[in-house]
């Protein structure tokens, strides 16, 4: 038979006692007095962080709706459609004729092609610098890789139309001539001797976006934490079985995230593609050996229009989509990065 539990004697009928110590009765803190004391400091730390987050919001609200309201009138006296016609005709501001098409394909096709070459090499940079060169070559190769996003884009331009092109023709002679039956490598409307090519411009951008990826995809696989480098190589994995299995799970969102950056990088480079593709007036082929402009480079080279609210309305709607697109691409490299944190 259980017997109740009966309060020791003293305590009060089952009150809680303090404890004592020969000292004396232990005092129990109070809550409400161990709140941390928040510090004029903090507060304005914390002030600075938050209008700084809100003031880059609005910024960048402000600008889009700067791009749209200046937009409106354009696509409204528009006579053709702005996202299904490729003609660009705004000459006269009576009869306003542009749309995108061309230029949204030539812009995704070099940006696309650029990352598509940029994203291997800078992966085998990254972990070459990381984890198979000596330490005396690997910090003077990567400063003169991270010196490669110092180069002016003018530079790069010149170095294109005028070095790299020539040497480019032979190459997109044989994949016109063995692969021309795909028609993102037939042939356009440009001769492919004069270089001035989608395909050109690809090579040119993913030169540009090389150092970009390849810094970050560095940092990110030199924290891959050190005990798990060791126990894979403890276990008895191979110098790249080591890196398939702890250093790119581990490194891989940031590596996603370069990716995205110099993608963006591309999207937006006028100055070099503006002196690298060749215009043209015929209406231009979905292929990597045609010429054509980027969005960029269209509203670069049609400076001289800007002095008609009309006409520069049209350039302005162009960059609206720009400005868009470049949203659009942060977002799925967000989604991605997010996900992959999740898997790992």
């Amino acid at each position: 038979m259980r017997t109740a539990l009966r309060p020791r004697a003293g305590s009060g009928g089952g009150s809680a006692t303090a404890p004592h110590t020969p000292e004396g009765p232990i005092s129990t803190p109070n809550i409400a007095q161990s709140r941390p004391v928040r510090r004029p400091g903090d507060r304005l730390f914390r002030g600075a962080a938050v209008g700084s987050g809100v003031f880059i919001v609005a910024l960048i609200s402000a600008i889009g709706l700067f791009l749209l309201l200046q937009a409106i009138p354009s696509l409204r006296a528009n006579q053709v459609g702005f996202l299904t016609s490729g003609v660009w005709n705004t000459t006269s501001a009576t009869d306003l004729q542009f749309g995108i098409l061309y230029l949204l394909w030539v812009t995704v096709a070099t940006s696309v092609l650029a990352l598509a070459l940029a994203m291997p090499i800078s992966l085998g940079i990254a972990l070459f610098l990381t984890h198979y060169a000596p330490r005396r070559l690997a910090r003077p190769f990567a400063y003169v890789v991270d010196l490669l996003a110092a180069v002016p884009s003018i530079i790069f331009g010149l170095w294109g139309i005028k070095v790299l092109a020539p040497t480019l023709v032979p190459v997109a002679e044989w994949l016109n001539h063995n692969l021309g039956f795909i028609p993102l490598f037939a042939e356009g409307n440009v001769t492919i001797a004069g270089g001035g090519t989608v395909f050109t411009a690809g090579v040119v951008l993913a030169v540009m976006i090389l150092p970009i990826i390849t810094a970050v995809s560095r940092e990110v696989f030199e924290r891959t934490p050190r005990e798990h480098i060791e126990g894979a190589l403890a276990l008895g994995a191979t110098k790249w079985e080591m890196l398939r299995t702890t250093v790119l799970p581990f490194g891989k969102a940031g590596y996603v995230s370069a990716a995205m950056l110099g993608l963006g990088r591309a999207l937006g480079e006028t100055v070099a593609l503006y002196l690298i593709l060749s215009a043209t007036t015929a209406v231009p082929e979905l292929s990597f050996f045609d010429g054509g402009a980027t969005i960029a480079s269209k509203i670069a080279l049609g400076a001289a229009e800007f002095n008609n609210p009309l006409t520069a309305g049209a350039y302005i709607a162009a960059g609206l989509v720009l400005f868009l697109l470049t949203f659009v691409v942060n977002a799925l490299a967000r989604a991605v990065v997010a996900g992959k944190k999740e898997y790992a």
